[in-house]
């Protein structure tokens, strides 16, 4: 079994942020105050460095590159659906007659 990962509220990781930039606290006293593991509140403030107040969303679960996943099918129009199980399907009747074929040439043997 994994380990189950504990998900943060926004305030928490802004309240961590604050404390090291406004109150000159060190990371490991803000993971020790705050019972946070020392590198998750050195990868909040990392974050916030780098992307502002956007880096302490939650971002489990999307993907910044467009062509990893699966494909958001709901914002397909009709002629690109039409068009993608058009190929589908023919990829899929190529495969059976590859997969005939096969049968075929084991049976000749």
């Amino acid at each position: 079994m994994g380990k189950i990962r504990t998900t943060y509220t926004k305030e928490i990781k802004l309240k961590a942020i604050h404390l090291y930039e406004n109150e000159d606290m060190g990371i490991r006293s803000i993971s020790k105050e705050l019972g946070i593991g020392f590198t998750t509140v050195q990868r909040w403030i990392a974050h916030y460095k780098r992307e502002g107040i956007q880096g302490v969303e939650e971002k489990r679960g999307t993907s910044r590159n467009p062509l990893k996943g699966r494909a958001n099918k709901d914002d397909e129009s009709d002629t690109e659906k039409m068009t993608r199980l058009e190929a589908e399907n023919a990829f899929l009747k190529k495969l059976l007659a590859a997969k005939r074929g096969m049968i075929q040439e084991k049976k000749n043997r």
